[in-house]
């Protein structure tokens, strides 16, 4: 198993113990129709279940199967950092464990990258299983994000795609603490295309992506990608300003024509009063959110601790000093395996 893998598979396992062996055989099936070298890296999330336990069996049948355990549970988009900083194919493709993303269409995406194209995002014209709910709130977050962002994120996509190397290397280099990895992607630039596909219903188990997850991930999208919510905050207040402003002539005119008071009572000045207290304590919010990624940043910590790796001991070896086969810590994205890496308009031959 030392030749080096054409497509490198990241899968981020969290508590999958009943999907693990499904998505090694549909992938295993799909792979050895396309006859290039592979490997499935699956980064384990600090799973409570068997998964860990499982991915090392795989291993041990399959040396494609390479395993990254993380010290805790760091969330989805960290796991899918890790399995880029490993990542050594000429193309890494990203999909998720629970088999939502069928790994047939695969094929297609090498297809187009064979063609030239850079990135080849998977969009989803349809969702199964997936109730009312879900498929309304995120067909409004992703239109949501793509007006806000300064960057075109291409709708209904999710991370389910294939990159060129020289992309991954480019993603490498953004050690972010609250990453989006799809708005990355799309940062980076480069020739990208997408393909459509229907997306399954969930083989086995729950959503690892449950309401409140879904909120942060809006939000990591909003604030790593649009300022909007802070160009709301400065028109609000100026809307706010300029109403005040004009009030003054408008209440002075009607006291000298009435001879009456305007909105007496303390009832409508404590109704005026919540409803700016109101607006100024969501704005505060939204400038907490962007302090807060500010924080994180500053303070320096790695992105991720690793436990133990099954698969990676040839490759850690070549770095051993700095790249221990434990207790591997995110700060720095891993050295690349060869120097080509550096060589931006090459696919490695695969075209």
């Amino acid at each position: 198993m030392t030749e080096r893998p054409v497509y490198s598979i990241i899968a981020p396992i969290y508590n999958e113990e009943g999907n693990i062996d499904a998505l090694f055989e549909r992938l295993s099936a799909v792979m050895e129709q396309i006859g290039e070298p592979w490997e499935l890296i699956a980064v384990n999330d600090g799973s409570r279940d068997r998964s860990l336990e499982l991915l090392r069996a795989l291993h041990q049948r399959d040396p494609r199967v390479r395993v990254i355990s993380f010290s805790r549970n760091f969330g989805h988009q960290i796991a899918v950092t890790a399995g880029l900083d490993y990542a050594a194919g000429q193309a890494v493709i990203l999909i998720d464990a629970d088999l939502q993303d069928p790994p047939e269409i695969i094929p297609q995406m090498i297809e187009k990258w064979k063609q030239g194209y850079d990135v080849v995002y998977a969009v989803r014209e349809k969702r199964e299983g997936e109730s009312w709910f879900k498929v309304q709130t995120a067909k409004v977050f992703y239109r949501l994000v793509y007006r806000i962002a300064e960057i075109d994120i291409p709708l209904d996509t999710g991370d389910f795609r294939l990159m060129d190397r020289r992309v991954v290397v480019a993603l490498r280099n953004m050690r972010e603490h609250n990453p989006y990895i799809r708005g990355m992607t799309s940062w980076v630039g480069f020739r990208q295309s997408g393909v459509s596909y229907v997306r399954e219903e969930r083989h086995w188990g729950e959503t690892k992506y449950p309401l409140g997850k879904m909120f942060r991930l809006a939000l990591d999208a909003i604030t790593g990608f649009s300022y909007f919510p802070l160009q709301v905050a400065m028109h609000a207040s100026l809307a706010l300003a300029v109403i005040a402003v004009l009030a003054i002539p408008v209440v002075a005119l009607l006291r000298l024509a009435t001879g009456q008071l305007i909105f007496e009572g303390q009832a409508t000045t404590l109704i005026a009063l919540l409803l700016l207290s109101s607006f100024q304590l969501f704005f505060f919010f939204i400038m907490g959110q962007y302090i807060a990624r500010i924080y994180d940043e500053v303070r320096g910590r790695p992105l991720y601790v690793v436990s133990d790796v099954y698969g990676f001991e040839q490759r850690v070896e070549e770095d051993a000093q700095r790249v221990p086969a434990k207790g591997v810590v995110g700060t720095r994205a891993l050295p690349d395996v060869d120097s080509n890496d550096a060589v931006a308009d090459e696919h490695g031959g695969s075209t």
